[in-house]
């Protein structure tokens, strides 16, 4: 039930998410980067205590790789996420006119720009939402909003802004991308995620997951290895 929870979180975070960067495109005009980032902001500040507020299959990367998400379920996430996308993106095109496809520049820019911002919007997320020195701060949401919104400004003309895949996805269904494009999103975004991850724990060495292999491992599998380990030794006392 736990997990479902956060599905169904994830699910409605990444629809409102992407149904609001296709009506800030359509029509907030020179303000559709602070729609964005408001957009996000709020919805990581009302989903994030259940499911991490990812909303995001880079991120989801990113905190797979820095062990805050367990490993079974990142599929799960990156189909939730999906589906809230391709909702999103479905609904768009039954209230608006069908949008004109924007025209970005080169595929080896594109590449450069999504990792990179990509990078920066995980970066940001793992050191505010993740980290122990920052628990319990009331700021992760505002400055992962804000990560975006800067990321837009800064390259959307020239990439687009995604910086993650169910974005791209839905802007792509929504006519807004070319699918041509899906394998710099794909690319880029992910390597930015997992990227971030390591250089995370790289520069916080204390932050690294500990195994748990005792802890997971199946009740069976945790008799068996105690029963082969050796007694330890019985006190008999001082000698004679």
């Amino acid at each position: 039930m736990e997990l479902q929870r956060k599905l169904v979180v994830e699910f409605i975070g990444t629809f409102f998410f992407v149904f609001a960067i296709g009506e800030a495109l359509t029509n907030a005009g020179r303000f559709a980067p602070l729609a964005i980032g408001a957009a996000l902001m709020v919805m990581v500040f009302a989903g994030g205590h259940i499911s991490g507020g990812h909303f995001n299959p880079a991120v989801s990367t990113a905190a797979a790789v820095r062990g805050k998400l367990p490993s079974n379920e990142l599929i799960p996430y990156f189909v939730a996420q999906g589906a809230g996308a391709l909702v999103a993106a479905l609904i768009f095109l039954g209230v608006e006119e069908d949008a004109a496809t924007f025209e970005f520049a080169g595929a080896g820019t594109m590449l450069v720009v999504e990792f990179l911002f990509t990078f920066a919007l995980c970066w940001v997320v793992l050191h505010t939402a993740t980290s122990a020195a920052t628990e319990g701060n009331s700021f992760y949401g505002l400055a992962i909003g804000f990560t975006v919104l800067a990321g837009v400004y800064a390259v959307g003309a020239l990439s687009g802004g995604a910086f993650n895949p169910a974005v791209a996805f839905g802007a792509m269904i929504m006519g807004f991308f070319a699918w041509s494009d899906i394998w710099i999103y794909l690319i880029a975004n992910f390597l930015g995620g997992a990227a971030a991850a390591i250089a995370f724990l790289y520069v916080n060495p204390a932050e690294e997951p500990e195994p748990r292999e005792a802890e997971t491992a199946p009740p069976r599998d945790r008799r068996r290895r105690r029963e082969a380990e050796p007694p330890p030794p019985r006190d008999w006392g001082p000698e004679p």
